[in-house]
């Protein structure tokens, strides 16, 4: 998703390694590279002037610094940060600033407009549910008399969902909207969502079908439903629908399968219409309001931690959550738990989107790299063609016994061999972390007093004597080192006071 602009901001930032200062010079050959990625995304020129013009203004308008420490020492914030910073602040800018979504109260009406094959009726039954989500009764409204199979696709959608759907045979289409509006206020539900019409292109017919529609049921809000995949053609689109109606409101559909992004960039920019909703994927979860600072954050390829938490905190259960945990630091963690992580995991969506949203993945992943799905599909089938006996203690697993779960999940035993060392290494460390002399038994509050040398990096390692990798090694004898100096100077400061 995005990889385009990821890419160009990426090459822009790497313009200012090793670099102490912002110039008008390093700024311009960085500015190029986010140049070459706006019109290769597919943003309109003039909208890539603009931006371009307003990131250098921020970077050299201003003189960074940051002030910290006992002794109010300045400290140079480093260019490539500051940079990032503003190419940031501007796209955020660029895509209209944070905006709360339509709370549409009572039986307010929500109208969804666009092309044919935009994604309209799914997308109505993704508000739906996430109306629904927010504990109301929502009601959708089959109004689309040109495309019989639409008005089957939005039942069957209703269906799956929950969420009832007021369709009839005829062709007047805003007398069916008039009457589903009706009907949800004497069933006192709302909102309600119209799904309405489409055509290939925008003509004068369709036009004034909505005008029709509108002006029978008042819609509190007329969102657009764009497909990010249409490039510069979905900003088109949205001029020739802002013309006629009064639009409220974007919502940008199979943005995940956009690997450009410039529809999702500039289409605020060039219709003053906000995009206030987006959809990432086909299931009636993947839709969310639209976060532009999020979305900035992922473009610059730091993650979106904000959003992460989101869609976490929708799929886990809390008390369950902290079961696991505890069985784990007991290192009573089984297989059973390991596969309720992994189904939560699937829950909140594609992995390489999941993965996406965690700050610095971009730079340590492999530019091109696919991350498949099908691995926790694999180790699934794996642990579901075990009895409850081994999934509970698989160190029961012998060689009979993998060679039968090896086929009864389609793997090789070698695939299976992997997954319980990585399993039951995650273990052995979570229990020594968590049971009498660990490192988390140690920390205050967690069932001791923490003194001076109580942290062992043994213990920590799970390892049984060596640091759990180079880098943390480094860390531990620099930790070591300032400690140290702290006790010299404090040996020093006592022997002058004497």
């Amino acid at each position: 998703m995005l990889e385009t602009l990821t890419r160009g901001f990426k090459s822009a930032r790497e313009h200012f390694r090793g670099v102490t200062a912002l110039t008008e010079e390093n700024v311009a050959e960085a500015l190029g590279e986010v140049r070459s990625s706006l019109l290769e995304a597919d943003v309109d020129l003039d909208i890539v002037r603009g931006f371009l013009d307003q990131v250098k203004e921020r970077c050299l308008g201003d003189q960074v610094a940051l002030r910290g420490g006992k002794k109010r020492r300045r400290m140079k914030v480093a260019a490539s940060d500051h940079f990032a910073k503003a190419c940031y602040d501007q796209l955020v800018e660029l895509m209209g600033g944070e905006l709360e979504p339509p709370e549409a109260a009572g039986a307010a009406v929500l109208m969804l407009v666009g092309l044919q094959g935009t994604g309209k009726t799914a997308s109505a039954a993704k508000l739906a549910r996430h109306y629904k989500a927010m504990g109301r009764a929502p009601l959708l409204v089959a109004a689309d008399v040109r495309r019989p199979a639409a008005r089957e696709q939005l039942r069957v959608l209703g269906e799956q969902i929950g969420v009832p759907v007021y369709s009839r045979n005829g062709e007047d289409a805003a007398e069916i909207c008039a009457e589903g509006l009706a009907a949800a206020r004497e069933a006192d539900q709302g909102p309600v969502i119209l799904d309405t019409g489409g055509r290939l292109q925008i003509d004068d017919e369709l036009m004034a079908e909505l005008e029709e529609i509108a002006a029978r049921t008042k819609p509190a809000h007329t969102l657009l439903v764009c497909d990010a995949m249409m490039g510069r053609e979905a900003v088109h689109v949205a001029q020739g629908f802002a013309q006629r109606l009064a639009l409220g409101g974007l919502v940008m559909t199979k943005l995940d399968g956009d690997a450009r992004g410039g529809a999702a960039l500039a289409i605020r920019a060039a219709t003053g219409v906000p995009i206030r909703f987006i959809t990432t994927g086909e299931g009636t979860d993947r839709l969310e309001p639209f976060r532009p600072e999020g979305l900035a954050s992922r473009i610059l390829g730091m993650g979106d931690v904000v959003g992460l938490m989101q869609e976490f905190e929708q799929v886990v259960d809390e008390e369950q959550a902290e079961a696991e945990a505890e069985r784990l630091l007991k290192g009573q963690f089984g297989l059973d738990d390991f596969l309720s992580q992994l189904r939560t995991i699937q829950k909140m969506g594609p992995l390489k989107d999941l993965v996406a949203k965690l700050p610095g993945a971009g730079d340590l992943m492999p530019e091109g790299v696919q991350v498949d799905d099908k691995e926790l599909r694999k180790i699934e089938a794996m642990i579901l063609s075990m009895t409850p006996q081994e999934r509970k203690r698989p160190e029961i697993i012998d060689d009979s016994r993998r060679a039968r779960i090896s086929r009864g999940s389609g793997t090789s035993p070698e695939d299976l061999g992997q997954m319980l060392e990585r399993f039951s290494g995650m273990r052995k460390m979570m229990s020594q972390l968590g049971q009498g002399g660990g490192l988390l038994s140690k920390l205050p509050g967690l069932g001791g007093g923490a003194g001076p040398g109580a942290l062992d990096p043994a213990q920590l390692a799970g390892l049984g004597g060596a640091a759990p990798n180079r880098a943390a090694a480094r860390a531990m004898k620099a930790d070591a080192r300032r400690n140290k100096r702290k006790q010299q100077r404090k040996h020093k400061r006592r022997g002058k006071r004497r």
